[in-house]
């Protein structure tokens, strides 16, 4: 029987870029039956807080610890209690060495902020001065608008800006590089400033969030929030290493 083989693997398969947003988990211990201790104490606090979420393992606090990392323990650990490790990063070579090893890639760190050059001083018109090339113009924000409410299991992504105007519900994720605007109860997760934009700030008419973040830091619901902005018109935003929430009045 003649079999007709047509196909390519080219036809098979795509490669393709792509971006992928992930929560950092900060390990400070290297015991692992204290951590297990914690992640079971913070599951029973808020049995949601966590859904197979892509998780980077971040190792900078733990780089002068001396005692060996059970990665591939560690991974199993973590994916108990719904969290998926897909990368390691911020840890010491051995260390490193050790989490490529157990399956983890290396995940990248952010770049550093760059500063924009300094205005140049007037120069005379008589002066013979060269012609420099002319500074790129601004790039323009790209702001993706949402008018649905989002469901548990469903997530946005936005390069600059987000707005939602409707409900982000409990188990629903709202990311983005720039601010996020919810015009609607916020039950869910919120990552703004999600390539390390310090300035990024969340914006919600009713703040209730399972989860906010900026630039990496982050709140979960089992810190309760102040009455006064609980269920209410909030913002959040960065002041330094710290998440501050503050009411937005009318």
């Amino acid at each position: 029987m003649a079999v007709d083989i047509t196909a390519s693997t080219d036809d098979l398969f795509e490669l393709r870029s792509t971006t992928l947003t992930l929560l950092s988990v900060l390990l400070k211990t290297t015991d692992l039956a204290r951590l297990r201790d914690e992640l079971e104490r913070r599951g029973r606090d808020n049995p949601g807080l966590f859904d197979n979420d892509p998780m980077a393992i971040d190792l900078a606090a733990v780089r002068s610890d001396a005692d060996t990392l059970d990665f591939e323990a560690l991974v199993a650990l973590l994916r108990r209690h719904r969290m998926m490790p897909i990368a390691a990063k911020g840890g010491t070579p051995v260390q490193m060495a050790a989490a490529l090893r157990a399956g983890l890639a290396d995940a990248p760190e952010a770049g550093p902020a760059r500063q924009a050059p300094a205005a140049s001083a007037p120069t005379s018109p008589s002066a013979p001065t060269e012609s420099p090339d002319a500074p790129p113009p601004p790039r323009s924000i790209d702001t993706t608008v949402i008018d649905r409410p989002l469901r548990s299991g469903q997530q946005v992504y936005a390069r600059g800006d987000l707005i939602v105007l409707a409900a982000v519900n409990f188990g629903a994720e709202v990311i983005a590089d720039g601010h996020i605007h919810v015009y609607a109860p916020l039950r869910g997760r919120a990552l703004a400033g999600a390539r390390g934009n310090t300035a990024a700030r969340i914006f919600s008419t009713g703040l209730e969030p399972q989860l906010v973040s900026i630039a990496g830091i982050y709140r979960t619901a089992e810190v309760p929030l102040p009455p006064d902005v609980r269920g209410k018109a909030a913002q959040v935003r960065l002041d330094g290493e710290k998440l501050v929430i503050d009411a937005l009045r009318a």
